[in-house]
């Protein structure tokens, strides 16, 4: 039976592409780690949620940058647990994805709030003054019924020029 036949080896099943290429995945994470980030994500959406109801900050604007804290450390957290993003794994580009996701949230938030910021100071049509009023009314207009422009200052156009 030998007769010029060799056997192989008997190789070893189920190691996997991982030990193949010599690569190593991170951990995929365990009951333990998803349970904190459940509990963390539920504790930092509760907060907010009791912030808001129970008017607990009376100053809408420090109230917004407390609610814009809360979403960003619960952003980290969905990464963190949910995501494993950390520096060890696949060489630090997760961490450099991590810096771009902060980069960008940062963007993302100020942007919003200096939209919203310019929004409302220049819509408001309360915050209007009587001579802002006069000039963003049209002269088609200013002849119409319930109109009365004999209240409001007379502005100055082209034709009472010298």
């Amino acid at each position: 039976m030998s007769g010029g036949h060799q056997e192989h080896p008997a190789r070893v099943i189920g190691h996997g592409h991982d030990d193949h290429h010599g690569h190593t995945h991170a951990d995929h994470g365990s009951l333990k780690s998803y349970t904190t980030g459940f509990i963390l994500a539920v504790i930092l959406t509760a907060i907010p949620f009791w912030l808001v109801m129970g008017k607990v900050i009376d100053k809408s604007s420090t109230l917004g940058l407390v609610l814009l804290g809360f979403a960003a450390v619960q952003i980290v957290v969905h990464m963190v647990y949910f995501l494993h993003m950390n520096t060890k794994s696949e060489g630090g580009w997760s961490m450099l994805a991590l810096i771009f996701t902060i980069m960008l949230v940062f963007i993302m938030l100020s942007g919003s709030l200096w939209v919203m910021y310019h929004l409302n100071h220049n819509m408001m049509p309360g915050m209007m003054t009587d001579s802002s009023m006069h000039e963003t009314v049209p002269e088609s207009m200013q002849s119409m019924p319930g109109m009365d422009m004999s209240t409001m200052p007379k502005s100055h156009s082209m034709h009472d020029m010298p």
